[in-house]
């Protein structure tokens, strides 16, 4: 067992070449103290293996654009796996595991690993704040546990370009990374929906049941007074337990949903950014894009060129 991570002397970024044949590579990238990436790209190849043993706990996020990458445990003997258009979360406090780069015509994947004590810069003391509730899950003896996945949509597809892009600059490459990795991470972790698990049940009940409504209607959500009804309550109850579980308005919470759809949308570059806008539910595209850069920090013009 050793550290996975990078131990900073001299030296804050660091790059390292793990394979190559061709235009084919396997590159690792040591961003900072805690912060690692992989970003692969290889095309009509054999199986390839990786092992990991690390003492070092950590959260791993990948994404896959191309490919199939599977995670066996040699600990809970557990397989997981990870396909095509797919952004995962992984947490791990006892590595032993094997990546495995499944035989395939095309591999683009982007795996990112992140230590333990770098969670710790950001934690909040509010155990159902996203970090704080990855943090604390690697503070327990699991070996692997896939924590969340989501479909990839183009934020997630413009975020990893920029943290790729870096390590082609030759100053404040690591300083840079931090800073484009912690907008991926925010990025990422916002989607996950944290529930406080110490709220009444029966308002967990009704919050959840608001919920389930308007992810199957949310381009043309019910109104409050019929969502209530929905839901056997009256307005004002589901007001208040549908904030107090989800932080958001069902407002805001519809157009979380609308802007989710958008993004994912935006990756298929199958439609214009007017197309899209009426697709998830706004008239306007104007008032589509404004809402999109409020939210995201980049309109969707953006995305969609690449």
């Amino acid at each position: 067992m050793y550290s996975f991570f990078f131990n900073i002397t001299n030296q804050g970024y660091k790059t390292t070449k793990v394979y190559t044949k061709d235009r084919d590579y396997i590159t690792r990238v040591d961003i900072s103290n805690g912060l690692v990436f992989f970003d692969i790209l290889l095309t009509n190849h054999e199986e390839i293996i990786y092992q990991i043993n690390n003492l070092d706990r950590m959260v791993v996020m990948s994404v896959v654009k191309s490919g199939i990458f599977q995670i066996i445990d040699n600990r809970s003997k557990k397989v997981y796996y990870s396909k095509r258009d797919s952004s995962d979360i992984y947490c791990s406090a006892r590595q032993d595991f094997e990546l495995i780069l499944k035989k395939s015509n095309k591999t683009d994947i982007f795996i990112l690993f992140i230590a333990d004590f770098f969670f710790k810069r950001y934690l909040s003391l509010n155990k159902n704040e996203p970090i704080d509730f990855l943090y604390d899950k690697i503070q327990d003896e699991l070996s692997l546990e896939l924590i969340n996945s989501q479909p990839t949509d183009a934020l997630t597809i413009y975020l990893i370009d920029k943290i790729i892009s870096i390590k082609d600059r030759n100053y404040l490459n690591s300083i840079i990374g931090e800073h484009s990795v912690i907008e991926f991470m925010i990025h990422r972790l916002s989607i996950l929906d944290m529930i406080d698990e110490s709220i009444d049940k029966d308002d967990r009940y009704i919050a959840i049941k608001a919920k389930k409504h308007l992810l199957k209607n949310f381009v043309n959500p019910p109104t409050i007074q019929t969502l209530a009804h929905l839901c056997a309550t009256n307005e004002s109850k589901l007001k208040i337990v549908f904030k107090k579980v989800y932080k958001l308005t069902t407002y805001r919470y519809v157009q979380k949903l609308r802007l989710e759809e958008a993004n994912l949308l935006l990756k298929e570059q199958m439609l214009t950014i007017g197309e899209i806008a009426k697709k998830v539910g706004y008239r306007h595209q104007g008032h589509f894009s404004n809402l999109f850069f409020k939210t995201y920090g980049v309109y969707p013009k953006d995305l969609l060129k690449k």
